[in-house]
């Protein structure tokens, strides 16, 4: 029997649902963060903007408050970029994403370090920052010492691939400030790494954010290659779909699938949101010219907007010293009210959450005359 076929639309509407951006979810932020299987998080405040976007009556305080009790923690992870996780999916996820930290460690800096003992210089670094968390400025000062023929900042990056790091408060610690310091995570944490962690439950809690998913998209969000060597001998207990391109999806059996007429509200998403990040085909979220207008200025990535459930603008945060203003950008050149009003009240309960004591401005810039 040929497998069902889901439109784009029904895709977005799958994968709006399960981010909880088709309705904001009562709960925790510590259940959101590990339903998401972790944020991405090389920016250290983005985070509170993506949990304001899905978590009803969320504060900034609740997350700030789970970095210091080391209930999350914030580490090199999935496609070797930092993100947020819950402390116990740390400890298992890590392991299995090591080798796309080898890969890039071997591409990036490879080259710089002929003839340098990496195991030695991961040891030294594990003591380093076992003694007292670090910069990598400073690990690879002190590394420079004992290697002294060779980058320091390459000697760092030898142990943010080789050694488990995790950076600690204060950094991205709501309302404070902090250089991004490292240390091990079962320092930290006090507990060892997974020893058999799985990669079919990595697929698994994968899908259930962002499926139904190819397997092009599930390695476009971890990092890792070959998956297809775990996903095949998983069809018994996936669904299997296709898309209107005749590729393969997967999903959980018991996953949500909204209808694809369900209405959806506009969301500003936050910079680096995962929701973006995810997925081989982005067109699920964004047409290829949104792609390329959201991208538009290199190495920035910005807050995007969407509207009905895809994305439609970028937006920015600008803080003054007694005013706070959020400036949206949209791609169309004309937009219902509706919309317009969705977006600003959007932009002002942001605003509210965040900058409670400033004066707020929203404002709202479509494209073209």
């Amino acid at each position: 029997m040929p497998a069902e076929v889901l439109s784009r639309r029904a895709l977005n509407r799958a994968l709006l649902g399960r981010q909880h951006l088709l309705a904001r979810r009562p709960g925790t932020p510590l259940a959101m963060v590990e339903h998401l299987a972790g944020m991405q998080a090389q920016a250290p405040f983005p985070l509170y903007y993506g949990l304001l976007a899905r978590l009803e009556g969320f504060r900034p305080e609740h997350l700030a408050e789970l970095l210091t009790s080391r209930e999350v923690v914030r580490l090199a992870l999935m496609r070797g970029t930092i993100h947020l996780v819950s402390a116990d999916d740390a400890l298992w996820l890590r392991p299995l994403i090591q080798p796309v930290l080898d890969r890039a460690l071997a591409s990036n800096f490879g080259k710089r370090l002929p003839g340098v003992d990496l195991a030695a210089v991961a040891e030294a670094g594990r003591v380093l920052t076992t003694e007292a968390p670090l910069t990598f400025a400073e690990l690879g000062e002190r590394l420079a010492q004992d290697w002294p023929d060779h980058p320091a900042d390459a000697l760092a990056q030898v142990v943010r691939a080789r050694v488990p790091l995790v950076q600690v408060p204060p950094r991205a610690v709501w309302g404070k400030s902090g250089l991004a310091r490292h240390t091990p995570i079962d320092v930290w944490l006090g507990r060892p790494l997974a020893g058999k962690p799985s990669l079919e439950l990595m697929v698994e809690r994968y899908l259930a954010a962002f499926g139904p998913a190819t397997v092009q998209d599930v390695q476009a969000w971890s990092g890792l290659t070959r998956l297809r060597e775990v996903i095949d001998p998983m069809r018994d207990r996936l669904r299997v779909f296709a898309d209107e391109q005749g590729r393969e999806l997967f999903d959980r059996p018991d996953a949500p699938r909204p209808r694809p007429d369900v209405p959806a509200p506009a969301r500003l998403l936050a910079e680096y949101d995962n929701l973006i990040l995810s997925h081989d085909d982005r067109t699920r979220i964004m047409s290829d010219q949104d792609r390329r207008d959201l991208f538009q200025y290199l190495n920035v990535f910005p807050g995007s907007v969407l509207l009905d459930g895809f994305v439609a603008g970028r937006w920015r945060l600008k803080r003054a010293k007694h005013k706070a203003t959020v400036t949206i950008e949209l791609f169309r050149s004309r937009l219902p009210a509706r919309d317009e009003n969705e977006i600003a009240a959007e932009a002002t309960r942001l605003l509210a959450v965040t900058a409670p004591a400033a004066a707020h401005e929203v404002r709202v810039i479509t494209a073209g005359p």
